[in-house]
């Protein structure tokens, strides 16, 4: 029987199974398209996606293959109305923010899938489950069955396995439809940055891409286009878009062959649960927002690193399965957030009335012209301040609390070899000790059975801590406070004395 099936090879189905992999659990990952996609509607990979990837060891060549296209430029007509820094927030990431395809990252992560001994199933769409106790029984279209002890569906907003397990995905389908298109663009527009025309007709704008054959003008047009039909062909999508450059820009650049073109229609979802008994929910399985921000793939990308860990300790009998409910009570309060503003970005960027556009046109810009306030707007879209401070695992005192993030560090490993603390992650936890404590908290891991899965690192600082794979602190005391660390396992681990699972 297979540990985790992992139904949906995108970035959160992707990650999720590297991560698995990385814990020591066997994966199946399946998924109903053809082979793998070639193009995304997803762009941009903010730091803490990066971040996630370099723990992986899934970085790859990423950070050489994108742009550093850190400038958004919007005009109103002839005149520039706002220019926003867009930068890295320079905490010690993996890689600043980039603009790659999403299916480069996917491309990558298959990689290194790949390394670690698995390969997606292509053409094996889900039709069916069934649980029990003990695990669960996935059919296929194929008409074959898997058996796993828990399954996670990363299989998009229209997820079969949300569906097939009841979950409710409330929420609406509005009239904000943008078309997309890749398109080859010749005009002398900076490359620097993404630009773009607020108009009466609709906000467009444009984002330059990598260009695998280096003729650097390849461009990501993304255009407010309501109510011109739901299914538009390929060469109606370029006919607009052929008509809406010059007419909203002022521009007449030379249009070229397209690489990709498409229509979405924004979608507002949240799942009521992300989990029914052995069977859980992740990435745009569990939410669906508007794309503005590049958060869509981010979020997904941290639902599934959050999760994993908490199933390997859960599936090695090493943790309660109360254990895998803080996933959704550390990831759910942050996908409402993210709707939440995505949602503001959005009907600000398609307003239609008077006050709104007053707003955006002659207020915001002011708002956001202060350097301090562009920083602020880069670290929140990074989403490097995520705390899980006020859930389950959370905790009070002084910074840094239980739940909050801990930034790369310099660190020793007992072999003396030099490391870093996020280099040492991913696939395990991390304590770390000052370099010469009097006490050692070592004992209390061999107690708990866990002294396979944390690597003990020496650092410059007074105090120990115990440092999630997620890279989030989880417990933090005097070296020899071998009470306290005791004490928050056993309520991390085992809160419920051994609930039964598929009750839920």
């Amino acid at each position: 029987m297979t540990d985790v099936l992992v139904v949906g090879a995108g970035p959160t189905g992707l990650t999720l199974a590297c991560s698995l992999r990385l814990h020591g659990l066997s994966v199946r990952v399946v998924d109903r398209a053809e082979g793998p996609a070639t193009t995304s509607r997803a762009n941009f990979l903010h730091a803490r996606g990066s971040e996630v990837l370099g723990r992986l060891g899934a970085l790859g060549t990423l950070p050489d293959e994108s742009l550093r296209a850190m400038r958004i430029t919007n005009y109103l007509g002839e005149r520039p109305m706002m220019t926003l820094e867009f930068g890295d927030p320079k905490m010690r990431t993996a890689a600043p923010p980039m603009v790659v395809s999403q299916a480069k990252v996917e491309a990558t992560l298959r990689t290194r899938l790949a390394e670690l001994g698995v390969s997606p199933q292509w053409r094996s769409g889900l039709t069916d489950l069934r649980q029990d106790d003990d695990g669960v029984v996935a059919e296929l279209g194929d008409g074959t069955e898997l058996r796993a002890r828990w399954v996670v569906g990363c299989d998009g907003t229209s997820s079969t396995t949300r569906q097939l397990v009841g979950i409710d995905f409330p929420g609406v389908k509005l009239t904000e439809r943008f078309l997309l298109a890749d398109l080859h663009l010749g005009w002398d527009l900076d490359r620097s940055g993404t630009t773009g025309w607020v108009h009466a007709d609709g906000l467009i704008g444009v984002m330059p891409m990598p260009d695998d054959r280096g003729r650097n003008d390849l461009w990501r047009l993304f255009a407010y286009d309501p109510g011109h039909g739901d299914q538009p062909s390929q060469a109606e999508i370029m006919d607009r878009v052929a008509e809406i450059i010059p007419a909203r820009t002022g521009r007449s650049p030379e249009i070229g062959a397209a690489e990709w073109l498409s229509v979405f229609t924004v979608h507002r979802r949240l799942a009521t649960t992300y989990r029914r008994g052995r069977v859980l929910i992740a990435g745009d399985a569990a939410h669906a927002h508007a794309p503005f921000g590049g958060q869509g793939m981010l979020t997904g990308i941290g639902d599934a690193e959050n999760l994993a860990f908490k199933l390997a300790l859960v599936i090695r009998g090493l943790a309660d399965d109360t254990l895998i409910d803080t996933y959704e009570a550390e990831r759910r309060p942050l996908a409402t957030g993210v709707l939440r503003g995505t949602s503001a970005v959005t009907r600000i960027n398609v307003a239609n009335n008077r006050i709104a556009r007053l707003l955006r046109d002659h207020i915001a810009p002011r708002i956001f012209s202060p350097a301090p306030v562009q920083r602020w707007v880069t670290y929140t879209a990074s989403q490097l301040w995520v705390s899980y401070r006020k859930g389950p695992l959370g905790g009070r005192g002084a910074k840094p609390r239980p739940g909050d993030r801990i930034p790369d560090r310099s660190c020793r490993r007992e072999d003396g070899a030099d490391t870093s603390l996020h280099r040492e992650l991913g696939g395990r936890w991390a304590l770390l000790l000052p370099a010469h404590p009097d006490h050692q908290v070592v004992a209390v891991l061999v107690q708990h059975h866990l002294e396979d899965l944390v690597t003990v690192l020496r650092y410059e600082g007074s105090e120990a801590m115990l440092v999630r794979p997620d890279g989030h602190l989880a417990w933090r005391g005097q070296p020899n406070d071998d009470a306290g660390l005791s004490r928050w396992l056993t309520r991390a681990l085992r809160p419920g004395g051994g609930r039964k699972v598929g009750r839920r």
